[in-house]
């Protein structure tokens, strides 16, 4: 009987697609940033600069920094 509901439950398993999208996109942006650091080389220095400047106002946790 336990062989029977284990192969039930991997068919149930199997049959599951509720995460399909959210892999697909995934894939996809990972597809499109790849591809646009690969036509676009020289703006990843302004990107970083842009980046830079975020991280400079967010403090050490992740909040922004009192102006001033």
């Amino acid at each position: 009987m336990t062989a029977l509901l284990n192969a039930i439950l991997k068919l149930k398993i199997w049959k599951d697609t509720n995460g399909q999208d959210l892999t697909e996109y995934a894939l996809m942006c990972g597809f499109l940033a790849a591809a646009s650091g690969a036509v676009l080389p020289n703006i990843s220095s302004s990107v970083s600069s842009v980046m830079s400047a975020v991280v400079a106002a967010l403090g050490p946790n992740g909040t922004p920094t009192s102006p001033g």
